[in-house]
């Protein structure tokens, strides 16, 4: 996938486990953890509004473009 997302090292960082990061956006742990793992397809920019305003990060710091050719 081009886009790598770095939500686990984000959680790391502000030391938060993705239960209270499920609790405190109101999204499944499961919804949560297909997005960590990179397994969805796309995400709602309202749900990347409520992660960014709880870990306090822009989106950049969550989601990475990676060229197919590197």
């Amino acid at each position: 996938m081009a886009i790598e997302v770095k939500l686990d090292l984000m959680l790391v960082t502000r030391k938060m486990t993705l239960t209270e990061l499920s609790e405190r956006v109101g999204i499944s742990v499961t919804n949560l953890s297909l997005l960590k793992t990179g397994r969805v397809k796309g995400v709602r920019f309202s749900t990347l509004e409520a992660i960014c305003r709880i870990l306090e990060c822009q989106p950049g710091e969550i989601l990475e473009y990676i060229p197919d050719y590197v």
